[in-house]
């Protein structure tokens, strides 16, 4: 496909996009008056139109790999970073409603800031160093026990295609602390939507949802080291040929993916 068509269709998509988050995040404070369970399902419909755009405008298609791990019982999802494609698809797709450990500055941006915050997730502080890692162990602990999942990306940050970053024990930490597994997750969306260029390409992405790691008995460090094992091992599996064949991440890249948690 040519790259002018690549980029008219990357713009309709955008429009989309932009069209979708003016119109749907007002219509979020109206669903904040119903129960939380069906205020979180109204709002997804959001992330639902993007995924289904994205599909019929960009090419971009999914598959899903290993949705029976999916646990009945409380636990961290842990996840790939390489696009913004996982944070929309992942709030319908999975078994209940999930809480994203994100920046708290986000909160300020029009419409999608807004419907975050109407969702009571889990925002941080990463001025606060050690003391926003408290914060997310103590909403951790709370929005578990409401029966939702907090989603962490370990690496931090997203990364492209081919590279592996540095994975941070934050997540581990929170489910060794909450006594709950974690769901190890491997995505290669950078394939399609790629961290900074603008032009979305057409292709297959796989989401493959690894059995869930048990906390119990080990540290934060080994339970991390474990789910960095499969994550990466199961990324040369799911990525195009020839791509995923990097392990160290550039110096510039691993400070970018310094994050608290």
């Amino acid at each position: 496909m040519s790259t002018p068509l690549l980029y008219l269709r990357s713009c309709v998509f955008m429009l989309l996009f932009a069209l979708s988050t003016a119109i749907w995040a007002p219509i979020c404070f109206l669903f904040a008056l119903l129960p939380y369970r069906q205020h979180y399902n109204m709002t997804v419909l959001w992330n639902r139109f993007n995924i289904q755009a994205a599909r019929l405008v960009c090419g971009i298609r999914y598959q899903i790999k290993g949705e029976e791990n999916l646990p009945d019982e409380p636990a961290i999802v842990l996840c790939k970073h390489q696009s913004t494609w996982e944070t929309l698809f992942l709030c319908y797709n999975l078994t209940r409603p999930l809480v994203f450990v994100y920046k708290r500055e986000l909160n300020y941006v029009p419409f999608f800031g807004w419907g975050i915050a109407l969702l009571r997730m889990i925002p941080i502080n990463r001025s606060k160093g050690k003391d926003a890692f408290a914060q997310v162990v103590e909403l951790g602990r709370q929005r578990l026990q409401e029966g939702r999942w907090p989603v962490l990306f370990p690496e931090g940050t997203r990364i492209p295609v081919g590279l592996k970053g540095k994975y941070k024990t934050g997540g581990a930490r929170l489910a060794v602390e909450a006594g709950v597994p974690v769901i190890p997750i491997a995505v290669n969306s950078g394939e399609c939507w790629p961290k900074k260029p603008f032009i979305k390409k057409p292709g297959l992405i796989t989401v493959s949802i690894g059995k869930p790691i048990r906390s119990a008995g080990l540290t934060p460090a080994e339970l991390m080291q474990q789910v960095e094992n499969w994550i990466e091992s199961e990324m040369r599996v799911i990525s195009s040929p020839g791509i995923y064949t990097i392990d160290n991440l550039p110096n510039h890249l691993e400070a970018a993916s310094s994050d608290p948690a």
